[in-house]
């Protein structure tokens, strides 16, 4: 599932097929090529730059923008997305918890406005409560618009706030289609959701 984002985002080469963006095929072409159609990649394990402040690493999200006036309402808007984050703009990112550097990773990202966020494991190691926090966030930007394709272990809470959900095994898809019924198919509640 790691694969499929980090193909998609030029990060790795794929050994067959072709990678497909609004009908462009953008298969091979480098991550800054990818980013610059505004397709953002938020890895596993967060990827905070943790001696920069909390404000610093939102700012690194809007490095390839020149709209100061918009990027400062951008800015607002993000910590009204992750208060936590207004409260500690100033402590550097590394001192953060692990929720809290999960929120500021999403948070550099939506900085970058993208059209596309891919989203890997955005729930691992963090509390239940902090998922909840960090999966409602996500529904809410998907809400406004913004379309996601979210990589998750934690099905129940994945197929929680998808539209639609696609399961991958061993790189191939075994199972597909809106996430409610999804979450109502024997098979998948079976093997994926705990019985």
């Amino acid at each position: 599932k790691t694969t499929l984002l980090r193909t998609i985002s030029g990060m790795m080469s794929p050994r067959s097929g072709r990678v497909l963006y609004k009908g462009e095929d953008i298969t091979g072409l480098s991550s800054d090529r990818i980013v610059a159609r505004n397709l953002i990649y938020v890895p596993e394990g967060r990827g905070v730059f943790p001696a920069l402040s909390v404000q610093e690493n939102l700012m690194m999200g809007a490095f390839r923008r020149s709209d100061k006036e918009a990027i400062k309402e951008d800015l607002e808007y993000v910590f009204g997305l992750f208060p936590r984050l207004k409260d500690r703009r100033n402590q550097k990112g590394g001192s953060l918890s692990g929720g809290e550097q999960q929120m500021l990773a999403i948070g550099r990202a939506v900085m970058s406005r993208p059209r596309l966020l891919l989203l890997d494991e955005p729930s691992m190691g963090l509390a239940p409560k902090l998922v909840d926090e960090v999966l409602e966030t996500v529904m809410n930007l998907h809400d406004e618009g913004l379309t996601i394709l979210l990589v998750e272990q934690n099905a129940r809470a994945a197929l929680s706030v998808a539209e639609r959900g696609f399961v991958l095994e061993v790189g191939s898809l075994v199972h597909e289609g809106p996430a409610a019924q999804l979450c109502d198919d024997p098979a998948v509640k079976a093997a994926y959701l705990g019985g």
